[in-house]
């Protein structure tokens, strides 16, 4: 098992060996602000990520450091605890650049969004002003698919999977309320227009309480008319049956909606007593309380 601290060194390390007018960058940059799902570790959660430093001109590599040598203007970096890093918006442009997928680019955005360092808008703006670098039509591509209330990378991989489908796009951790105002759940993915739902379970999900309380509250949704497409681990690899159940979940919500026009029992519109958190800028205006009483869940997923 892979630690924080074996990964922080390793970035030390990199850094240390830079000179003016260099920084790190990516996934380094990302962790070294304490973004969550940036660890520097692959999929397999064993192997070493290289750090990547960028340049604007020529460094000797050397083992476990990957060297870009690419344009650095003077508001592209910043001293982060005694580290030269690119900003936020630039280490995530850098990791959506170079992914080897379009859902490798997409997750990383997502991610990025999810611990609060970029928001969609400043990407946008950022890569308005890009020119025909490595990666820009990836980067561009992704940002279309991205959303900022993504929870976890499964998540990110199931509603790709779902937009392939050809269904529309949903919308990700909505809450749902009953009609006295009273919060019934928030789940992974929701097509609040269909009422179909979608959660991903992994192997948190599937022992003790965890496990009574999702069985629990999934007959609660079914109980309001929402029809629920459950995600498992082996779906990531081959999706075709997890694809099956989403078209049977539509086919189901259809034959509801026509059986009971009229009657939905749930709305997505919030009560005013409510905090909204489903965007970067409204979770960066909570306080330090506000944040762990209102985001400790996350964490969960």
């Amino acid at each position: 098992m892979h630690t924080s601290a074996s990964s922080d060194q390793r970035i030390v390390e990199a850094a240390a060996v830079l000179h003016d007018g260099a920084a790190v960058t990516g996934w380094a940059a990302l962790h070294w602000q304490r973004a969550r799902w940036f660890s520097g570790f692959g999929n397999d959660g064993v192997s070493s990520l290289d750090v990547p430093v960028v340049t604007k001109r020529f460094i000797r590599a050397q083992a476990g450091v990957e060297v870009s040598q690419e344009f650095l203007g003077p508001g592209d970096t910043e001293w982060v605890d005694r580290i030269v890093i690119t900003r936020s918006v630039r280490s995530v442009a850098f990791v959506a650049r170079r992914s080897r997928t379009l859902v490798e680019a997409v997750t990383a955005i997502d991610m990025a969004a999810y611990s609060d360092l970029v928001s969609l808008a400043e990407l946008e703006l950022y890569v308005d002003g890009l020119g025909p670098i490595t990666g820009v039509g990836r980067l561009r591509d992704a940002l279309a698919l991205a959303d900022e209330n993504a929870w976890s990378p499964t998540e990110v991989t199931m509603r790709l999977v779902w937009l392939g489908e050809d269904h529309a796009r949903p919308l990700t951790n909505v809450p749902i309320f009953d009609e006295a105002g009273r919060h019934v759940a928030t789940v992974d993915l929701l097509d609040p227009e269909a009422g179909v739902a979608g959660e991903y379970e992994g192997g948190v999900h599937l022992v003790g309480s965890r496990r009574a309380h999702d069985v629990a509250r999934e007959g609660v949704l079914l109980r309001h008319g929402l029809q629920v497409v459950t995600m498992v681990a082996s779906d990531l690899i081959e999706p075709s049956e997890f694809c099956r159940r989403l078209r049977d979940a539509y086919r189901r919500a259809g034959e509801h909606r026509i059986a009971a026009p009229g009657r939905r029992s749930w709305t997505i519109e919030p009560p005013a007593w409510w905090q909204p958190t489903l965007t970067v800028d409204q979770r960066r205006t909570l306080s330090a309380a506000d944040r762990e009483r209102l985001l400790a869940h996350r964490r969960a997923s």
